[in-house]
């Protein structure tokens, strides 16, 4: 009886295994795919087998995601979906909204924007919504004045105003805390902040508040955006576990926004 017993729990396990839906899914490291590894083995009990691939871009998250290598990814919010969707053709879909990473103005060579020097260099995303993004919070700061203060697609040439003759830099979002040091400022992006130590409650000298519209979504396409398992997905992003996990390991750099 024993070994009947034995060969059937066998069967149910290598059943349950063979029956688990698969989900792959692209991160950036800190903090989407520590969110997602906290949430694996809820969703593998669910029978949801969840794969994280971590990047470092923030374009082959989205362009693997649209040829079909991956079924999904966590690391944009819906204005950067919205300008790849349009500049690429694509068709991404936002699934759920999760959380807000406060974007910040950081610096190793000067304690507050007021010591800004003439000509300063400042580094900000080469992407178009996060490099509006910079210039938005510069603008809320006083440090320059755009021609449209709600203008999320702002660039250098809609600065209007510029008292201290600031030198913009536009680079890839990921390299701006390697050049934090060759540069009096660099708007950097909370994820790769993070990811390069620095604590943006503590360390950024101007920082989002929490109205920021830049919610971080679960991002897939439109033929599996409702499937089962992208469901149980979204809500074990969305669920009271995932929000005491991110103030207790982020302690206000991230934000719950659900």
């Amino acid at each position: 009886m024993k070994i009947k017993a034995l060969i059937a729990a066998t069967l149910l396990l290598t059943g349950f295994s063979a029956h688990a839906e698969k989900l792959s899914v692209a991160a950036t490291a800190v903090p989407h795919a520590e969110i997602l590894e906290h949430i694996k083995p809820k969703l593998a009990e669910q029978g949801v087998e969840l794969d994280v691939k971590v990047f470092t871009d923030y374009v082959q998250p989205n362009i693997q995601v649209n040829e079909g290598r991956l079924d999904a990814n966590f690391f944009q919010h819906k204005p950067y979906l919205d300008e790849f969707n349009e500049g690429r053709g694509t068709d991404l879909a936002s699934v759920v909204g999760v959380h807000i990473e406060p974007f910040g103005a950081y610096s190793r060579k000067v304690e507050s924007l007021d010591e800004l020097p003439q000509g300063a260099t400042v580094a900000i995303p080469n992407d178009v919504t996060n490099g509006g993004r910079a210039l938005l919070l510069l603008h809320k700061e006083g440090v320059i004045t755009l021609d449209d203060g709600d203008n999320i697609l702002a660039t250098p040439r809609n600065v209007t105003e510029n008292p201290k003759n600031l030198k913009f830099y536009e680079l890839e979002a990921a390299t701006l805390p390697r050049v934090l040091g060759q540069v009096e400022l660099a708007l950097i992006n909370t994820n790769y902040a993070l990811d390069a130590d620095l604590n943006p409650t503590e360390d950024a000298l101007a920082i989002e508040g929490s109205d920021s519209p830049y919610v971080n979504i679960l991002v897939a396409r439109p033929d599996n955006k409702d499937s089962a398992a992208m469901k149980k997905l979204a809500d074990a992003l969305t669920s009271d576990d995932v929000r005491k996990f991110i103030e207790k390991q982020y302690e206000g750099a991230v934000v719950p926004a659900f």
